[in-house]
């Protein structure tokens, strides 16, 4: 364990990794990823965060510095013999489309996640886009959380199907993008398999839909999240955590959670999302502040809140 004092209301557990992108704007090689790391820097803007994941031998100091400088506590975090994970992908124009040039579990392959005993009463779980079969592991160390949410990818959805669905059944929130939960649920409507979902178990399902914005499914109504229109979008990887980590964080600073809490959650999820894709990697989370985060949040309210009186509306006056 790479040791770290003090423990934190939200815990994530999930991939940590160094990452190789190339993009349209240019590219980087080995910078600290990991869905884990998106979502505890996105986090980390609203509430201290605990990581659990597994790094190897070459994982830099640097990488943990800059986590423990912006709140995360590492405790969870294992370090074993071998090559850190690493993944490499490229980007054309339509950056919502993306190859694959390389993937390299290296000791994310033997991953087993081991909760420090401090973090077993955390109130808030995330769990990343790791194998089912680790998920259910994690859920079974921690103790009555207030709210579990968690991510899946087509790999899971295909291959461990049985494993996935025991887990959803245990989750607040599911989150997955717009071809996941198709391919979840075999229902072309992201309306009516977000609704599929939610009878499995979950009281909220969070559709990522990239640069068409996101949309949250719960039994009282849709909450729909439009893009923040961006002049230029460096690297797109890793927004889908971000996003979870700013829904997350913002949830964790909240004295309550209910409906309200949950829209608003939405917003900040793709204010933090919209920020994540502006240079390479983490390095804009890593410098983003809270104050440039609500201020955003306040432009995003004026461009997404329609509040007209009935003269504007082209309506009657009444008394």
């Amino acid at each position: 364990m790479i040791r770290q004092e003090g423990c934190a209301p939200l815990l994530v557990v999930g991939s940590v990794a160094l990452d190789s992108v190339t993009t349209p704007f240019g590219e980087a090689t080995d910078m600290l990823g990991g869905s884990a790391v998106y979502f505890s820097l996105a986090a980390s803007l609203f509430v201290p965060v605990s990581i659990v994941g597994v790094v190897g031998a070459d994982f830099s100091t640097s990488h943990l510095d800059l986590l423990r400088a912006r709140g995360v506590d590492t405790q969870g975090l294992q370090q074993m013999p071998g090559s850190t994970f690493r993944w490499g992908g490229r980007y054309g124009y339509d950056l919502n489309q993306r190859d694959t040039l390389f993937t390299e579990l290296n000791v994310f392959e033997h991953f087993r996640p081991s909760i420090p005993e401090c973090y077993r009463d955390t109130p808030f779980l995330f769990l990343g886009n790791i194998d089912p079969e680790l998920q259910r592991m994690v859920l079974d160390q921690i103790h009555s959380p207030v709210l579990v949410a968690g991510d899946t990818m087509n790999f899971w959805i295909e291959g461990k199907r049985e494993a996935l669905m025991s887990v959803v059944a245990r989750l607040d929130v599911l989150m997955l993008n717009d071809s996941e939960v198709r391919l979840l649920t075999g229902e072309p409507n992201l309306v009516r398999a977000a609704r599929q979902v939610l009878v499995r178990g979950p009281k909220s399902v969070v559709i990522k839909k990239g640069e068409h914005g996101a949309m949250m499914l719960m039994p009282e109504g849709c909450v729909f999240a439009p893009p923040f229109p961006l002049e230029l979008v460096v690297d797109p990887t890793g927004a889908g955590d971000s996003f979870a980590g700013g829904f997350m964080g913002y949830l964790a600073s909240c004295q309550v959670v209910g409906e309200a809490e949950l829209r608003r959650a939405v917003m900040y999820g793709s204010v933090v999302a919209s920020y994540s894709v502006e240079d390479f990697g983490v390095r804009r989370l890593a410098c983003l502040t809270r104050e440039e985060v609500e201020g955003r949040a306040v432009e995003f309210g004026r461009m997404t809140v329609l509040d007209l009186s009935r003269r504007e509306q082209g309506l009657p006056e009444t008394d």
